[in-house]
């Protein structure tokens, strides 16, 4: 008898129990206030950006025609050139990459980059599939215009959040996923990439985007 098997047939014992159960067992009903800190949907703007301003990302409330601007700007600020976006019809309609382009920076969506360019580019701009208000998380859903690497990869990642795509909590999120029937290709991004594998000393941006800016659509 393997070890496995040895494991399971001592929790077996322990539950008393001689065969292996038929059907797997029902979990038991949670109360709504055990598994939820959110429990409406007002305020879920607010709440977003209190959350993800304390997992320490930098979130900014912008008008929708303010957007390539205030992009522009923040990017000619951290002295970025290179900029990778996904094939987005939200940043398609406010004119993201034409934009950045007129204004001399050298913007490529998706289909125009490799995986190893995409090493060399100084930031990445998505959009997102949903924001979790309770913990301050981006959820990012990539396909094969929206590369993973664009919010995992350059050492910026800007994204744009619309409040309708906003939800309360990670059980909200899981049941949308399901109801959209999204697989288990998901990014959910929690604050700039930190490690603290080197003596546990902690370190931000050593495996991914060290600064995570945030444009909240007004």
């Amino acid at each position: 008898m393997s070890e496995e098997s040895n494991v399971i047939e001592d929790v077996r014992k322990a539950l008393h129990r001689r065969q292996p159960l038929e059907q797997p067992p029902t979990p038991p009903a949670l109360s709504e206030p055990l598994i939820r800190l959110v429990h409406s949907d007002l305020g879920l703007p607010e709440l977003f950006t209190k959350s993800a301003t304390n997992a320490k990302m930098h979130v900014e409330a912008c008008a929708a025609e303010e957007l390539p601007g205030r992009i522009g700007q923040f990017l000619r600020e951290q002295k970025c050139h290179k900029i990778g976006l996904p094939i987005s019809p939200l940043l398609e309609k406010l004119n993201v990459l034409r934009s950045l382009q007129a204004a001399g920076f050298d913007a490529q969506c998706w289909d125009n980059i490799t995986l190893d360019a995409a090493y060399d580019l100084d930031a990445g701009i998505t959009d997102v599939y949903a924001a979790v208000a309770e913990t301050g998380s981006l959820v990012i859903r990539p396909n094969p215009g929206h590369g993973r690497a664009l919010s995992l990869v350059p050492p910026i990642h800007i994204a744009v959040v619309e409040p309708k795509n906003i939800v309360p909590d990670l059980v909200d999120l899981f049941q949308k996923m399901q109801r959209d029937g999204v697989a288990n290709n998901t990014t959910i991004i929690t604050g700039p990439s930190k490690t603290a594998d080197i003596e546990g000393v902690l370190v931000t941006g050593m495996h991914g985007p060290g600064y995570v800016q945030v444009y909240l659509l007004r």
